[in-house]
């Protein structure tokens, strides 16, 4: 049975350049065939289509043969640059989060920019990614204009939800692919200044976070023995912890939603905060 295919929301722009080559690598260390996916959808008045594809009106079928070449050719140079990989292009038709996130029910991870054109405009700014981020079927990498560090640690946020578990793992499994020490981060809140328990103690309170976080850590340790762990247990703010660690990072992990998420919510405040601002690639892991 073949691994997942990696999704790439592709549209021919530099941040989408960026995404496709992160994949790539993704791919050479997992072996996984990456698939670049070109949401066409249709205009009904003069608009940008892509990189070198003119303005088009429905039914616009020109444009459409640009935009395949323009695929065909971005997964041919991709596949030539990186030989033994397999690399497909397709284009698709329709609302370009719907699209993603239905084809991703049959990835093992989907790779967005940060910013793009045409289907992916104004990316992080608005509403596309926080959707597809949210309703994807399979973990979601968001990664950030510029050039992704090759170097740092892969850093996992995590605060005991089901949630922060399964990104656990998958930042684990991301540390042994790349030879790279796993940072846990663990944030937790301290009594507001108004009024403290009378035994209130700050360093029994982090040794309990600790704790915690180190049985859940305890299969992993079992499972991946040689890769390097240091769990970091910090009072304060959670996204503002893995904001300023992603600055050494070459990959943060967060779950979809952690333990302060409303009921029903899909992404939590520290997942979206994370794919605003952080300084490294993003994945938010969900459950299938």
């Amino acid at each position: 049975m073949s691994s997942p295919e990696i999704l790439v929301g592709y549209d021919g722009s530099a941040d989408a350049t960026v995404a496709l080559n992160w994949a790539m690598d993704e791919a050479g260390r997992s072996g996984r065939p990456v698939r670049l996916a070109y949401v066409f959808e249709w205009l009904t008045v003069a608009g940008w289509i892509g990189p070198g594809v003119a303005p088009g009106i429905w039914p616009d079928e020109t444009a459409r043969r640009q935009v395949e070449d323009l695929v065909r050719k971005a997964a041919a140079d991709a596949a030539a640059e990186r030989p033994g990989l397999t690399v497909h292009g397709e284009v698709f038709d329709g609302p370009p989060a719907l699209v993603l996130q239905e084809r991703s029910t049959e990835a093992g991870m989907l790779v967005l920019g940060s910013r793009g054109h045409g289907g992916f405009g104004g990316l992080l700014a608005g509403s596309t990614a926080v959707s597809v981020t949210a309703h994807a079927h399979c973990p979601v990498v968001v990664v950030r204009d510029g050039r992704p560090a090759t170097s740092g640690p892969v850093v996992a946020g995590v605060d005991g939800s089901e949630s922060a578990l399964r990104a656990l793992g998958f930042a684990v499994e991301r540390a042994a692919q790349r030879d790279v020490p796993l940072r846990v981060l663990r944030t937790w809140e301290p009594p507001g200044d108004r009024w403290v328990p009378p035994d209130f103690d700050p360093q029994q309170a982090a040794a309990a976070e600790r704790e915690a976080v180190e049985a859940d850590l305890a299969q992993w340790r079992e499972t991946f023995p040689d890769v390097p762990v240091e769990v970091r247990v910090e009072p304060g703010n959670p996204a503002a912890q893995l904001v300023e660690a992603s600055r050494e990072a070459q990959l943060v992990v967060v779950g979809s939603r952690g333990r302060g998420g409303l009921r029903g919510m899909l992404l939590g405040s520290v997942s979206q905060q994370l794919i605003h601002h952080a300084h490294c690639p993003v994945a938010v892991v969900r459950e299938r």
